[in-house]
């Protein structure tokens, strides 16, 4: 269940997930309920996947979609490889040009860790609805806003400081851009390798030595990566760090110096 409170949100806008998984019922009627409450509390609903969608046709999964839609102003919906989760699922091109007219229905989260099917749905997004927002999930490709796609790694908020210099660094057509893409792009590949789940523990490690967290240990049914890997998660670290010193006269400094 949801549990949010007015007086901690304040005026602030929110996206809240609508997850059913392990509820029994009619997955509509269960998304609708769930959908309803966040809305309540002034939020934008995104509908996380749960198995009974996997079991459904195209045909049901879209119908599913449009009947939750008319009950909103604004929603999002989820696309999640299996590698991050089970009930997860990257649907087919034809059930996302289905989902892309559903006027409500304002944007995607797309995991799939893929490229090729990023630009393929990039493509179709522009050619038919160019307001609609395609949120990049993708760590191991973390240029995708280079052609198009929106923001929301997962990768972001191991340095958050890092991806404004990057961002600011393209935005000025400074190719420094590309040498700090480049080791960005090393910790997200070595955070999100397989078990793919396991990039929790990698983000918590480098967020303990951010300073950031007391402790590192993941959750007692996740998986987890070997102790071995602080060295090189500090070693990234140290190196973002001094790419960020040498900005610093740009107010890029990073959140360890005082």
């Amino acid at each position: 269940m949801l549990k949010i409170t007015q007086e901690a949100l304040g005026e602030r806008a929110f996206v809240a997930g609508a997850f059913i998984e392990g509820l029994d019922g009619d997955p509509v009627m269960l998304y609708r309920q769930a959908v309803e409450e966040i809305q309540h509390h002034g939020g934008t609903p995104i509908l996380f996947q749960c198995l009974a969608l996997k079991r459904m046709s195209s045909v049901e999964l879209i119908d599913l979609y449009r009947q939750v839609a008319a009950d909103c102003d604004r929603l999002l919906a989820f696309e999640l490889g299996a590698m991050f989760a089970p009930f997860g699922q990257i649907y087919s091109i034809e059930v996302f040009c289905e989902l892309i007219v559903i006027p409500q229905l304002v944007g995607i989260k797309h995991s799939s860790l893929d490229r090729e099917l990023e630009w393929q749905r990039l493509a179709l997004r522009d050619q038919r609805r160019p307001d609609f927002k395609i949120y990049t999930w993708n760590d191991l490709a973390i240029d995708m806003v280079i052609y198009g796609s929106d923001y929301l790694l997962g990768l972001s908020t191991f340095a958050p400081k890092a991806f404004v210099l990057r961002d600011t660094l393209w935005e000025a057509g400074d190719t420094a851009f590309y040498h700090l893409n480049d080791l960005l792009q090393y910790l997200g590949f070595f955070a999100f390798r397989a078990p793919v789940s396991a990039y929790k523990h990698s983000a918590a490690q480098f967020l303990k030595l951010r300073g950031w967290i007391d402790s590192d240990a993941p959750h007692l049914n996740a998986p987890s990566r070997p102790e071995r890997d602080i060295a090189i998660l500090q070693n990234i670290l140290e190196r973002l760090d001094y790419i960020l010193i040498s900005h610093k006269q740009a107010d890029y400094s990073s959140d360890r110096i005082q």
